[in-house]
C-alpha cells in the first residue's frame, strides 16, 4: 500500500508540475495576444494616415459628363464606335477627341489579329483621320457585330483622356466593380479578433493611441486603477475641487465623488479637515477605503516623524500588492484585496481587524503576511527587492529572506524534493517567513509539503537542508523560542486570535483614529534585536 501511495503522490506531483507549465504558457500567450492587438491598432492608424495622404484630389466639374455615359440610341452607339461624342457637349474644351472604352467586370482574353491572345488590351493607334478608335473587348467596333458583343447599356464605362499638358490632373470615373471591393485578407483577420472579457476591437477609436491599462489581457491592474496617478504640478493644498475628484476616482472612491464635488472647495480644505468631518461629508462606507484615504492625506501633509516609512510605502500601488500576494504564496486572497483596493500604505499599516475583514483567519497566513511586511520595511518598500528566480550573478541571492514562494519551490527541486514542491502553492511559505518567524520550523515545513510522518528519512533529509539554508544563528533563535513560557506551536489548522478590546475603562474615551490599532507587523518591530524575544509566540 505504501508503494501505491508513493506512485499516486508521484503522479499528483507530475500533474501539478504540468499545471504550472500550462499556466506559464497561458500567460505567455496572453502577453503575445496583447502585443498583436497593439500592432493591430498601430497598423489601423497607419492605414488611415496613408489613405488621407494618398487620397486623389477632387476632379473639376468641367471634367465630368453632365449627362449619363450610357448611350440612348443606336446612333449614339455608332458615333461612340467612331470616336465621336454622342451629343453636343462642352466637355471636350479643345483637348481633342475623346477615347471611349467598354469594359466588363470579368474580361475575357483579347484576340489580336492572327489568333494571338494577351491579357491586356492592345495599344490604340490613330487612324488616318486623326481619330482614335474605341476598343470593345479587344475588337474594333466598326467590324461586323456578332451576338457575343455584350449589352452596352449595362456594361459600359467611359474614361476621359486628356492631352499631355493635363496628364498630371488626369482623373477618371471609377467602375462599379472597384467601388465595392472586398476587405483585404489581413484586415479581415484582425477585424474578427476579439478578446475574452475586453470587448470587440472595433469599439476602440482608431485615432486613440495604445495605452497600457486600456485593453489588456490581464484584468487585475485595470480593476485596481491606473498604474500612474494623474498628478498636478501644483501642491496638494492648491488643488481645485475637480482635481480632488479625479484623485478620489484613482483611489477607487468613485461613490464619494458627488459628495466631494459638493463639499470640497480646495485641497487645503481637505488637509485641514478632521477625520470625523471627512467621514461624515464624503460618506466612505468601506473601512479599508476610509483608511486608505486618511493615510493618503497623512502622506500629503508632509513627512511623519512617527512613521517615516509611510511615504516610501506610497510607491506601491494596488496592482503591485496583488503581485506581492503571489510572491508570498497567498494568491487565494487576491479577490478580497482587489475589492478593497489595498495599496502600499494600507499594507504598511494593516491591522488584525483588517485581516478579519479580508477573511484571513489562519495563523500561518497571518504570520506569512507579517513576515512579508517586515521584509518590505527593511528594504524601504523597494518594488524590485524580492528574488523570484535563481540567479548566481545576483549579489542578494544568498539572502533567503528575500526569496518568494516560487524561489523556495526551486530550492526544493535542488535538494531532490521536486515531487513535493507544488504543495507550496497557496501555503504562504516564502523566505521571509522561514527566516523571521521563530515558530516556523522544519517540522511545520514537512507538514506543509504533505510529507508523511512515517517517512522519517525524507523528513530528516529536509531538516538537514533546512538548517543549512537558514544557518546556525536563526536555528538557535527558533530553539530558544520553543522554550519560552506560553509558546504556542504554529500548525496548519491554528486560527489567528484577535485580542478583544476592553469595554470598560476609566480612561478618557478616544476616537477611533486616536486609538492605536494593533497592527499585523508593529512599527517598532525589529526581529534583528534579541530584546523582542519576550513577545515571541504572538502574531502581533
Amino acid at each position: 500500500s505504501e508503494d501505491l501511495l508513493q506512485r499516486e503522490m508521484l503522479t499528483r506531483s507530475g500533474l501539478e508540475t504540468q499545471k504550472l507549465e500550462l499556466l506559464a504558457v497561458v500567460s505567455e500567450l496572453k502577453r503575445h495576444e496583447t502585443v498583436l492587438e497593439k500592432d493591430n491598432i498601430e497598423l489601423r492608424d497607419r492605414l488611415a494616415e496613408e489613405k488621407r495622404k494618398n487620397k486623389p484630389p477632387l476632379a473639376p466639374r468641367n471634367h465630368l459628363y453632365p449627362q449619363s455615359s450610357t448611350p440612348n440610341s443606336m446612333n449614339d452607339i455608332q458615333n461612340m464606335a467612331r470616336g465621336l461624342s454622342p451629343s453636343p457637349s462642352p466637355v471636350s474644351l479643345g483637348h481633342g477627341p475623346r477615347k471611349l472604352e467598354f469594359t466588363d467586370s470579368s474580361p475575357s482574353p483579347q484576340r489580336i489579329g492572327g489568333g494571338q491572345y494577351r491579357s491586356l488590351p492592345r495599344e490604340h493607334q490613330q487612324d488616318p483621320a486623326g481619330l482614335r478608335r474605341a476598343v470593345v473587348f479587344g475588337r474594333p467596333v466598326d467590324q461586323p457585330r456578332c451576338s457575343s458583343v455584350p449589352n452596352l447599356d449595362t456594361e459600359t464605362t467611359v474614361m476621359n483622356e486628356l492631352n499631355e499638358t493635363d496628364t498630371e490632373n488626369y482623373s477618371k470615373e471609377p467602375s462599379p466593380s472597384m467601388q465595392t471591393s472586398a476587405p483585404k485578407g489581413i484586415r479581415k483577420i484582425f477585424g474578427k479578433m476579439k478578446r475574452s472579457g475586453s470587448g470587440n476591437l472595433d469599439d476602440i477609436p482608431s485615432d486613440e493611441p495604445f495605452t497600457r491599462g486600456g485593453v489588456r489581457s490581464t484584468a487585475g491592474p485595470r480593476l485596481c486603477g491606473n498604474s500612474q496617478a494623474i498628478r498636478n504640478d501644483k501642491p496638494f493644498s492648491e488643488w481645485s475641487s475637480e482635481n480632488i475628484c479625479e484623485w478620489l476616482k484613482e483611489m477607487g472612491l468613485d461613490s464619494s465623488v458627488p459628495e466631494a464635488r459638493r463639499w470640497v472647495k480646495s485641497g487645503q480644505m481637505l488637509l485641514t479637515a478632521t477625520p470625523h468631518e471627512i467621514d461624515k461629508e464624503l460618506n466612505v462606507k468601506s473601512g479599508l477605503l476610509r483608511k486608505k484615504l486618511h493615510l493618503a492625506l497623512e502622506a500629503e501633509r508632509g513627512p511623519n516623524a512617527a512613521d517615516p516609512m509611510l511615504d516610501c510605502a506610497g510607491r506601491l500601488e494596488p496592482g503591485w500588492v496583488l503581485r506581492w500576494l503571489d510572491d508570498i504564496g497567498l494568491p487565494q486572497y487576491k479577490g478580497s484585496f482587489m475589492s478593497a483596493r489595498l495599496d502600499g500604505r494600507v499594507l504598511h499599516r494593516l491591522s488584525l481587524d483588517d485581516l478579519q475583514g479580508l477573511h484571513i483567519n489562519l495563523a500561518l497566513h497571518v504570520a506569512s503576511i507579517k513576515a512579508g511586511i517586515h521584509v518590505l520595511r527593511k528594504e524601504k518598500f523597494d518594488p524590485h527587492c524580492l528574488i523570484r528566480r535563481s540567479d548566481p550573478e545576483n549579489e542578494t541571492e544568498d539572502r533567503v529572506e528575500l526569496w518568494t514562494n516560487h524561489r523556495v519551490m526551486e530550492w526544493l527541486r535542488v535538494v531532490d524534493l521536486a515531487e513535493y514542491a507544488p504543495n507550496l502553492r497557496g501555503s504562504g511559505v516564502h523566505g521571509g517567513l522561514m527566516v523571521h518567524e521563530d515558530r516556523f520550523t522544519e517540522t511545520l515545513l514537512a507538514s506543509v509539503l504533505s510529507i508523511p510522518s512515517e517517512k522519517t528519512l525524507l523528513r530528516r533529509h529536509l531538516a538537514t537542508h533546512f538548517k543549512e539554508l537558514l544557518g546556525a544563528d536563526i536555528i538557535q533563535k527558533k530553539r530558544e523560542a520553543e522554550t519560552t513560557l506560553g509558546y504556542i506551536p504554529l500548525t496548519l489548522s491554528l486560527k489567528a486570535k484577535v485580542p478583544k478590546k476592553s469595554q470598560f475603562t476609566l480612561k478618557r474615551k478616544k476616537s477611533k483614529y486616536e486609538d492605536e490599532e494593533e497592527l499585523v507587523c508593529p512599527l517598532n518591530d525589529s526581529k534583528s534585536t534579541p530584546e523582542v524575544s519576550k513577545s515571541r509566540g504572538c502574531l502581533s
